[in-house]
């Protein structure tokens, strides 16, 4: 393997590389972590689960736990405020199979932050060690924290929240390289997140852009043990391999309309028998547009997906569009 590219260790799990899944909402289901592992990543994240909807045992949030025997090693992130909610939704997630409880403290999500969770943990430093040490204290399995480098373009948080991290017990961090009221926009700030490696002894996620190996090898060099890639990753999960290829010399994956097509339908059989026929396939609605793209017909194509409700005629339209692909 590249220097750059090699096995990531988080506490007592053993990665098989530092490229990482990131946690999306309503996008890294099991199904779509199962493809990004066989995609090439070395850790997958789960889209995150609010402690307290788990505290009152709802049962969506619950089902959001589940871990699929092929999709390890896995990470799975939490949010909230309290610390008693907090602790218990760590030994849910351990008790589900995760290999990684994660705590959002990044999210600027006005639902979220509203709720006293997410990036609005920024701003109280010491309740987001003490959210951090309940989760530590609970489980047997590593505790993460995943934050932004500041909340504005006025004050740099990142070291400190990093180092925050590390003496309350986590065994790495992921850090977003934009601030909160960025959200996903504008150029990631590879100083400083180069500045937040330097702090801490604990391994470093860098997140926020990753779109191709260029960007990792940024991240990379400014001290991140790992890279955390998030959209990148939606529509190609072959992207993990696809960066691993490009830094090591080897021969990328193919990435024709028809394989990506191929891709999908794969994506979609595994939603299918994940949630059924109708949860799968309108799951699976969400992304059509990063999947169906770049041939001829493409929109006709999506539009008429988008009208299907089952899988013998998502298999019929496919199979039809391959035919000219």
């Amino acid at each position: 393997m590249s220097a750059l590219i090699h096995p990531l260790q988080i506490g007592s799990v053993a990665c098989a590389n530092n490229l990482v899944l990131a946690p999306m909402a309503g996008i890294t289901d099991s199904p779509f972590r199962v493809l990004c592992l066989r995609g090439g990543a070395g850790l997958v994240c789960a889209e995150m689960v609010s402690a307290h909807a788990l505290h009152y045992g709802n049962p969506r949030s619950g089902r959001m736990l589940q871990v699929n025997a092929k999709e390890h090693p896995v990470s799975m992130q939490i949010f909230g405020s309290d610390e008693e909610t907090i602790a218990q939704a760590a030994r849910n997630a351990q008790e589900a199979g995760a290999d990684i409880v994660d705590l959002n403290a990044g999210c600027p999500v006005k639902k979220i932050n509203k709720a006293g969770a997410g990036c609005v943990l920024m701003k109280e430093p010491d309740k987001l060690a003490r959210l951090i040490e309940a989760a530590v204290k609970s489980v047997k399995i590593p505790v993460t924290l995943k934050t932004r480098i500041a909340l504005n373009h006025k004050e740099f948080l990142g070291a400190r929240l990093a180092q925050l991290a590390e003496s309350a017990g986590a065994a790495a961090v992921t850090m977003h390289a934009r601030a909160a009221v960025d959200v996903h926009s504008g150029a990631p700030d590879v100083d400083a997140l180069a500045r937040v490696c330097a702090a801490v002894k604990i391994p470093v996620i860098g997140n926020g852009g990753v779109l191709t190996a260029q960007d990792a090898v940024k991240f990379l060099q400014a001290g991140c043990a790992g890279v955390m890639i998030g959209r990148g990753a939606v529509g190609n999960p072959l992207i993990f391999g696809d960066i691993i290829a490009e830094l090591t010399g080897q021969a990328p994956a193919a990435h024709t309309p028809k394989e990506r097509l191929k891709t999908y339908q794969a994506l979609i059989e595994e939603n299918v028998s994940f949630y059924g026929e109708r949860i799968g396939i309108n799951r699976s609605r969400k992304t059509a547009g990063y999947w169906i793209k770049d041939f001829p017909n493409a929109a006709e194509v999506r539009g008429q997906f988008v009208r299907i409700d089952t899988l013998a005629g998502v298999r019929e339209l496919f199979a039809r569009v391959l035919e000219t692909l």
